[in-house]
């Protein structure tokens, strides 16, 4: 386990990575022990360095919610960070320059009227505690570089997590659902970039569904003390594979009856 000054310095080093948009080594190759525990504790102290400056926390993300990316990152199940209020974005026109290489991410939103919390939690409670989903891109982006400069090896998942799980914007739109009014599996969505489709998916991708995703995390964070509070909204991950925006790129998000979401990184 990292030590305390290990931990301090690396969360350091994230921060200072956002702010000037210059990427960092993998961890993960400086210190070859690393573990997925020292992670969550190097993202749990730059959580701690943006609160003191300001940040209030908005909710919750899960990531490498699929089979195919929990078998390529050697994982057996999903990842998970914390949203913070500057990272929500409306519908429009994206700040560009506030990320390094910004890709997209196709997700629904569960926002939440009760508390979840325990070592015993369901689908079904999810649902009874969800006052709507909506549809929501997630905007991931790499502190950590993505491949390393020298040997071209990707990132494990580790540097993932320590990276708050790769997260860096949302955007929520469209309509505001109650989940019970929809087959969550089957909600879907056809991404556009620039014109063109890019990626289409169902939710069903997300741990065949959604909902399950948003109790495993409850579940995740009980033995901390912790759990997903009414008024969160927590990203159920991705059931698209990311797609890489530059500056200029205009997205179209279509969630059928949930509504569609346009936005242009500017």
């Amino acid at each position: 386990m990292f030590d305390t000054d290990t931990i301090q310095k690396l969360a350091r080093e994230l921060h200072d990575s956002e702010r000037s948009r210059v990427q960092v080594e993998h961890f993960s190759k400086r210190f070859p022990g690393m573990t997925v525990a020292d992670g969550y504790a190097v993202s749990s102290a730059w959580l701690k360095m943006k609160i003191a400056e300001g940040r209030k926390p908005l909710g919750h993300k899960i990531g490498l919610t699929s089979r195919a990316m929990q078998m390529a990152s050697q994982i057996t199940e999903p990842d998970y960070g914390t949203l913070l209020d500057d990272m929500l974005f409306q519908p429009g026109d994206i700040p560009f320059e506030r990320f390094i290489a910004p890709r997209v991410e196709v997700e629904l939103a569960f926002v939440l009227k009760k508390r979840l919390e325990g070592a015993h939690v369901t689908a079904r409670d999810v649902i009874e505690a969800t006052e709507y989903v909506t549809p929501a891109i997630e905007i991931i982006d790499s502190r950590i570089e993505q491949f390393d400069r020298h040997t071209k090896v990707m990132r494990k998942v580790q540097d993932t997590i320590s990276d708050n799980a790769a997260n860096a914007g949302i955007i929520l739109g469209g309509n505001k659902m109650h989940p019970r009014d929809l087959d969550l599996p089957w909600c879907g969505a056809i991404l556009r970039q620039n014109g063109a489709v890019e990626e289409t998916g169902l939710a069903a991708g997300v741990q065949g569904d959604p909902a399950i995703g948003v109790a495993w995390l409850a579940m995740k964070l009980a033995p901390w003390g912790q759990c997903l509070e009414a008024g969160e909204v927590v990203l159920a991950g991705s059931f698209t594979r990311p797609v890489a925006a530059q500056r200029g790129d205009v997205f179209d998000a279509d969630f059928g009856r949930l509504g569609r979401l346009e936005f242009r990184f500017a």
